[in-house]
């Protein structure tokens, strides 16, 4: 089985449809997506149009429940407010109501991993550091949770793993996984990537392989950046596409 992982599609219409094609020409059997379908970009609606009509599981971003209206967007910075309340005005009430229902995690029992946003148990918190993943670990083991689990929110493909009591991290690509080794991996960013690198990322895990592999693909970035224009929506949100940050 082949499993396309993506996170953080951020309403950016053209990385989607280009990481989909991608993902179908790498051949994935079933495409989950770890949140934040909606924010900061100007296609909010197609971008839930298409995640519905595929059946993509997904589960709920801190943007996605800011969106629906479930939590007020009052930590988050004033860019990312008024992309809040400019996708607030824009987007359909079928939308709403669809990214309100979104869980808050998803387990694949038969693959044997876990879909989370941010932390394990907190979906608005990061993980950019082994401090960071060794909490996460801890919870896997307390909780006895798969010893894989795929998390998205701070849109930097990296993968973390804990074996006895070490801790790492690493870009190998792909990751070969082991046994009696746990995992935090992170796909990347679809819709706004923050590694330097503007070209959307995702992942493929291949079950039958017990392998990870990373992947870059290009899209419309000219397009995407008229339309935020067009949308009145922040400078910065276009410009940062550009640069990949």
């Amino acid at each position: 089985m082949r499993y396309a992982i993506l996170s953080d599609i951020h309403s950016n219409l053209e990385a989607l449809e280009a990481v989909l094609k991608e993902a179908d020409t790498l051949g994935a059997d079933s495409i989950l997506c770890l949140g934040d379908i909606v924010g900061y970009n100007a296609n909010p609606n197609e971008c839930v149009e298409i995640i519905r009509r595929h059946g993509i599981t997904a589960i709920m971003g801190n943007h996605d429940s800011r969106v629906a209206g479930l939590e007020e967007p009052t930590d988050f910075n004033p860019i990312a407010q008024e992309a809040i309340f400019w996708t607030r005005k824009t987007i359909k009430d079928t939308h709403r109501e669809f990214l309100s229902t979104l869980p808050h995690h998803h387990i694949e029992e038969e693959a044997g991993f876990m879909c989370v946003h941010g932390w394990i148990d907190s979906p608005d918190s990061y993980i950019f550091s082994e401090l960071e993943a060794e909490y996460n670990f801890r919870l896997m083991e307390v909780e006895a949770l798969p010893p894989l689990v795929f998390f998205g929110h701070t849109h930097v493909r990296v993968a973390y793993t804990k074996k006895e009591v070490f801790i790492g991290s690493t870009l190998s690509n792909p990751l070969e996984l082991e046994e009696d080794t746990l995992y935090l991996v992170n796909p990347g960013s679809v819709g706004q990537p923050r590694d330097g690198d503007p070209r959307s990322s995702f992942l493929i895990y291949d079950t039958s392989k017990a392998q990870v592999s990373f992947h870059r693909v290009s899209y419309d970035l000219e397009r995407c950046i008229e339309k935020i224009k067009k949308a009145g929506l922040p400078a910065p949100l276009w410009q940062r596409l550009q640069q990949g940050w």
